[in-house]
C-alpha cells in the first residue's frame, strides 16, 4: 500500500506530531487511529487545547466527580484530568519511541503558564510533571522566555526532555541551541548519561506571517509611493517561511558539524526544529503551505488536525527547506529597509503567546469551577 504524503513526510527526515489531545479522541480510537493510518509520531498540547478538550466535553465530568471530594484547587483539579490524557497518549505512542530508540513517540505537557516569569517555580513544576507521569516519552513545555531559559537548562542538566516553546525569532532559538549543547557537556563533565535526554525547539510559523503581513499592511495604506506599495505587497506571506528556513540554517550549523562532535560522540542526540502554529490564518494562502515550504532532516512539524487532514489530502511532498535561503535572506533584508522592527514584532508575539496561554488557562479554571458547581 503506498504511503500518503503526511506518511511521506518521515522519508525525508521529518516527524509529523499532532497538535491536539483530547479524551474523546483517546476513548474513541482516533489517535490510534492518526498514528496507524497518518503518520503519526508524537503529539503536543497546550493550555488553549485542554481548554477546548474538557470545557466541550461530559467525558471528564466522572474523574471530576470524584476528585471534587478531595477539596483540590483548580490548578490541581486540571492537572490530574490532564495527567490522565497525558499518560494515556504516552501510552500509545510508547511503541514509537521503542522503535525509533527514542527519537519520536513523545507527548509534550506545559508547565503552568503562569509560572512563565518564575524560573524557580518552573523547574519545580516541571520535575514534579515528570515524575508523576513516569514515562520516559513525554516532554515538558518551557516557554523560550527571558525567565524560562535559566529553568531550560536547569532540567536538562537533571536529564529531563524538554520542549522549548513560543519561539519566534533566529536570535531567540540560537540562544536555545547554545543552552541545550551547554546543558549536556554540564552533564557529560559529571559523568552523567546524555543519550536518553531529547529536545525540541518549537518555532512558531503562521503567527509571524500574521503580524509582519499586518505591518506591511499598513506600508500599503499609509504609503503614497507606488514602488514602495508594491514591495510591501510582494512581501506579504513571505517571512514566516523565511524565518524558518533562517533558523534552520542555524540548526545546521551547531549540529552538523564540528561544534556538536565532542557531545555526538557522548551519545547525545540533536535538539530538532519544531515546526510549530502551521496552519494558516490567511484563508488566502494553501492549506498546506506551512508544511511544503519545510520539509527536511531532523525536523518534525506539529500539525493540528485540519492541517493534517490536509497534508494526507493533497500535500506535495519534496525536500524544501534548503532551498531558497538567499531568498530567505533577501526577504528579512527587504523588511528591514522597509522600516519594519523584526526584532520587536518577534518579541511581542512571545509575550502575547504567555499571555494567551494564561487567558486559556484562567478560562479553563473558570470551566472548571462551573462543572464542579453542576456535578455537586
Amino acid at each position: 500500500m503506498s504511503k500518503n504524503p503526511a506518511q511521506q513526510l518521515h522519508d525525508y527526515g521529518q516527524s509529523v506530531w499532532y497538535d491536539n489531545i483530547s479524551r474523546e479522541l483517546l476513548d474513541n480510537g482516533e489517535i490510534k487511529r492518526l498514528i496507524g493510518e497518518w503518520g503519526v509520531r508524537g503529539m503536543t498540547s497546550n493550555p488553549t487545547i485542554f481548554d477546548a478538550a474538557i470545557g466541550k466535553s461530559s467525558l471528564y465530568d466522572a474523574q471530576l466527580k470524584d476528585l471534587s471530594d478531595k477539596q483540590l484547587s483548580t490548578s490541581l483539579l486540571f492537572e490530574e484530568l490532564a495527567l490522565q490524557d497525558i499518560g494515556r497518549a504516552a501510552d500509545l505512542l510508547r511503541p514509537i519511541y521503542e522503535s525509533s530508540e527514542g527519537e519520536d513517540g513523545f507527548v509534550s505537557i506545559e508547565v503552568s503558564p503562569l509560572l512563565a516569569r518564575d524560573t524557580e517555580g518552573t523547574v519545580k513544576e516541571a520535575e514534579r510533571l515528570a515524575q508523576r507521569l513516569d514515562r520516559p516519552n513525554v516532554m515538558i513545555k518551557i516557554p523560550g522566555t527571558p525567565e524560562g531559559m535559566p529553568a531550560i537548562r536547569a532540567c536538562l542538566e537533571k536529564g529531563l526532555s524538554i520542549n522549548i516553546t513560543l519561539l519566534f525569532s533566529v536570535q531567540n532559538h540560537v540562544e536555545v541551541m547554545n543552552t541545550y549543547c551547554e546543558a549536556l557537556r554540564a552533564r557529560v563533565k559529571r559523568n552523567e548519561p546524555v543519550d536518553k535526554i531529547r529536545s525540541v525547539a518549537s518555532f512558531f510559523v503562521s503567527r509571524v506571517d500574521t503580524i509582519v503581513d499586518a505591518a506591511l499592511e499598513k506600508i500599503v495604506k499609509e504609503n503614497k509611493d507606488p514602488a514602495t506599495v508594491e514591495r510591501a505587497r510582494a512581501l506579504m506571506g513571505r517571512f514566516g517561511i523565511a524565518n524558518c528556513k533562517l533558523a534552520y540554517q542555524k540548526f545546521q550549523d551547531i549540529f552538523m558539524g564540528q561544534q556538536f562532535a565532542d557531545l555526538r560522540t557522548a551519545g547525545a542526540a540533536v535538539q530538532r526544529p519544531l515546526w510549530a502554529s502551521t496552519s494558516t490564518k490567511n484563508p488566502n494562502y494553501r492549506d498546506t503551505i506551512y508544511v511544503e515550504e519545510l520539509i527536511g532532516p531532523h525536523t518534525v512539524n506539529t500539525m493540528p488536525h485540519a492541517t493534517l487532514e490536509a497534508t494526507v489530502d493533497h500535500g506535495k511532498i519534496a525536500e524544501t527547506l534548503t532551498k531558497g535561503v538567499g531568498e530567505a535572506e533577501r526577504v528579512r533584508q527587504e523588511l528591514t529597509d522597509l522600516g519594519i522592527d523584526l526584532d520587536s514584532l518577534m518579541l511581542k508575539l512571545q509575550e502575547e503567546g504567555v499571555e494567551k496561554f494564561v487567558q486559556s488557562f484562567e478560562q479553563l479554571s473558570t470551566t472548571l469551577d462551573e462543572k464542579v458547581g453542576k456535578l455537586k
